[in-house]
């Protein structure tokens, strides 16, 4: 299929009930099954070769970790992620590490010093288990995430092509992640946390994890948590038609609206033309909080009182991969300290910086001791 046309191939959802978060019965794991083929990946497993394998499908539950009384709980897909010193076509080294845009937000929020758990599914190889161990080693929950065997953990590339442009390829489909559905997710909401977390990312992955956002969005809501959407949009999982039949549904259960300039558009009804009318139609629609970012223009906040634009902080740039997640971490904290909005876009842009002046996804962020480094002078040196 065409990349960009996730529908027509994804699998269809057993809607029955499962017994158990730790495992799923023959027919289950034959349902949900993600066939998205993505620009530039290869499929990672074939749900239709373990079709008769049922044992090999038994899923695990991570045991360790806290489990409950979480402020935030966030779920998606995390991958091994590989990264190129240079032209990944000419060979060389690679570094090895994590990413995804949810447990991106997961370890900044946790090194910020709130309690956060992640939910999602790896498999049982071992970037799954790198995976799992960097989150907890960051601090973050993980005893709602779970071992699927049947797929294996996905994986990204990333290569700085030129200047400041990264090009990254996926190797997600047929992901253990692309096998989530709402059960997997639910539990993690029965000691209700403060806030529930979500991307345009997660719903961009198969007709399973679609189905999982909107059913745990709108019961998180119904329970009274807080519900965050980054838009996140990316073209190389789904085309913007699709994202926006997906993802304006869940307006109507969001408290917080986070995008860039350009996808304001995916989730606003298609009938306002402009940023205005965009943010107003949210704001109408019950949103709260709608947040632009603007990259080195800095950001916006608007909500039915007042509008607050911030600078983005000047620092060097070395990578600007993970800088939009870096900035939701900031905001969600600034939100859940109940910083007034000048407060949490100011921490947001903060936090962003800090991403864009390092190597990595999530590996410079800072924590709460170090929110005001960047106020020093240029070149000082702390002792």
């Amino acid at each position: 299929m065409s990349p960009g046309s996730a529908g027509d191939d994804l699998a269809e959802v057993d809607p029955r009930p499962r017994s158990g978060v730790g495992q799923r019965s023959a027919r289950d794991a034959a349902a949900g099954a993600d066939s998205l083929i993505l620009d530039g990946s290869v499929s990672l497993g074939s749900s239709g070769d373990a079709a008769g394998q049922t044992d090999s499908r038994l899923r695990s539950g991570v045991v360790s970790g806290r489990g409950a009384g979480n402020d935030v709980v966030t779920f998606g897909e995390t991958m091994a992620a590989l990264r190129a010193d240079g032209l990944i076509r000419l060979g060389g080294t690679m570094r090895l590490s994590v990413a995804g845009a949810e447990s991106n937000v997961a370890i900044g929020l946790a090194r910020l010093g709130h309690s956060v758990g992640w939910v999602g599914l790896v498999g049982g190889d071992e970037p799954g288990e790198l995976v799992l161990r960097t989150l907890r080693a960051e601090g973050v929950d993980v005893a709602h995430a779970c071992v699927d065997e049947r797929g294996p953990t996905g994986l990204i590339l990333l290569e700085r092509r030129v200047g400041e442009l990264t090009r990254v390829i996926y190797h997600r489909a047929g992901s253990a992640a692309s096998f989530l559905v709402a059960d997997d997710v639910l539990p993690a909401l029965d000691s209700l946390p403060k806030l529930l977390h979500v991307t345009g990312i997660t719903p961009a992955l198969g007709r399973g994890p679609a189905e999982a956002v909107r059913v745990v969005v709108r019961e998180a809501a119904a329970s009274g948590v807080l519900t965050c959407l980054d838009v996140n949009y990316r073209a190389r999982l789904w085309g913007r038609e699709q994202a926006a039949e997906t993802l304006r549904p869940l307006v109507s259960s969001l408290s917080v609206v986070i995008a860039s300039d350009d996808e304001l558009e995916l989730v606003a009804p298609g009938a306002a033309t402009t940023e205005r009318d965009r943010v107003a139609a949210l704001l109408d629609a019950g949103v709260s909080e709608v947040i632009i970012k603007r990259g080195g223009d800095g950001a916006s906040g608007h909500t039915a009182d007042q509008v607050v634009d911030v600078p983005a902080r000047r620092v060097q740039v070395v990578d600007v991969v993970g800088a939009g997640d870096a900035f939701v971490a900031g905001y969600l904290s600034g939100l859940l300290d109940e910083l007034d909005l000048t407060g949490r876009l100011d921490r947001a842009v903060t936090t962003g910086a800090f991403a864009v002046a390092s190597s990595g996804d999530w590996e410079g962020l800072p924590s709460r001791s170090e929110l005001g480094l960047l106020d020093a002078l240029p070149g000082s040196t702390l002792r």
